[in-house]
């Protein structure tokens, strides 16, 4: 396809307006622009490649597969909603992020305080939402922010989906993790810090992700715990990580010095949310995530298949 002028860029808006918008038929539309069916093949994919459109698949139909209602049941939740697996790792967890991207809308209300955490799985979701505005919403970034080679940093995780929401953003101006214990309680003293906590405090529904508590955890990758640290949590029996902080097997905090130098949410304040949203994708996210619920941080949750089969295996 030729580089797009004003004539073609008309042509797609046309196109994909009539088709989304409309229900007509490709060949209808060709008809209609006296153009070539191919032609409008061609302006659907360019308007779907320049974000013009976006192709969402409504989650109550993945809520009423069997699979999601064993899951919800198996594990007391409100609901699970259980995607197809991908043929990669990777598009698994795209398909995740997505599905829960599009479904957080659904969960949220005029006057919600949203905590978000942070890592790939959350800024994934945050990269593919679409707009939803919700009026009278608030985003809070839950931890602070972290130095990461990765590139998922908290305050991008609660911006972007603020931005999605046409929400207002609280993010959490400090480190996550400070040298001392009295550093931290000191900064968490400061008017704009405690403010800010503040909000932390007092969100209402959740989005998080529960981290492996393998040699490649995110927590060690950004320099919250070093290797020998996170071995030390994983000899106290750790399963997973949740907004920098070790839980056990049950979903018990596993409470270590490192905790003292954190500013961020804690895991008494993450539990038992009107809406804790966990977004769970891979086989070595299951362990984390059966922890995660049995410690009451979660009622929503999205996983693929093979996540979800793990889990019911384990319940």
């Amino acid at each position: 396809m030729p580089q797009t002028d004003a004539a073609n860029l008309e042509l797609i808006t046309q196109a994909a307006w009539a088709y989304y918008q409309d229900g007509m038929k490709q060949s209808e539309i060709a008809a209609m622009l006296k153009v070539s069916r191919a032609s409008v093949v061609n302006y659907l994919a360019e308007a779907r490649a320049r974000g013009y459109v976006r192709v969402t698949m409504h989650p109550d139909v993945f809520m009423e597969h069997q699979l999601g209602r064993e899951l919800a049941d198996a594990f007391n939740l409100e609901q699970a909603l259980v995607v197809p697996d991908g043929p990669t790792p990777d598009s698994s967890l795209r398909r995740v992020a997505k599905a829960a991207a599009d479904w957080l809308p659904k969960l949220l209300s005029s006057g919600d305080r949203l905590g978000v955490s942070w890592g790939q799985t959350v800024y994934e979701v945050a990269e593919v939402a679409s707009r939803a505005p919700i009026e009278g919403l608030t985003v809070v970034q839950l931890v602070g922010s972290q130095v990461t080679p990765l590139g998922f940093a908290a305050e991008t995780c609660s911006a972007n989906l603020a931005r999605a929401f046409q929400a207002e953003c609280v993010n959490l101006h400090a480190p996550l993790v400070l040298s001392t214990a009295d550093l931290a309680y000191q900064l968490s003293r400061e008017p704009v810090i405690a403010q800010q906590l503040q909000a932390v405090r007092h969100c209402n529904k959740t989005i998080f992700a529960a981290g492996s508590c393998s040699e490649d955890s995110h927590v060690v990758a950004s320099g919250v715990v070093t290797q020998d640290e996170l071995r030390a949590f994983r000899r106290k029996g750790a399963a997973a990580v949740i907004c920098g902080r070790f839980i056990d097997a049950d979903g018990a905090p596993i409470p270590a010095e490192v905790d003292e130098r954190m500013i961020g949410v804690t895991l008494p304040e993450m539990q038992n949310k009107e809406t804790g949203l966990l977004v769970a994708s891979g086989i070595d996210r299951a362990a984390p995530a059966r922890a995660a619920i049995l410690g009451g941080y979660v009622s929503h949750f999205v996983t693929d298949v093979s996540t979800a089969r793990d889990l019911m295996a384990r319940a």
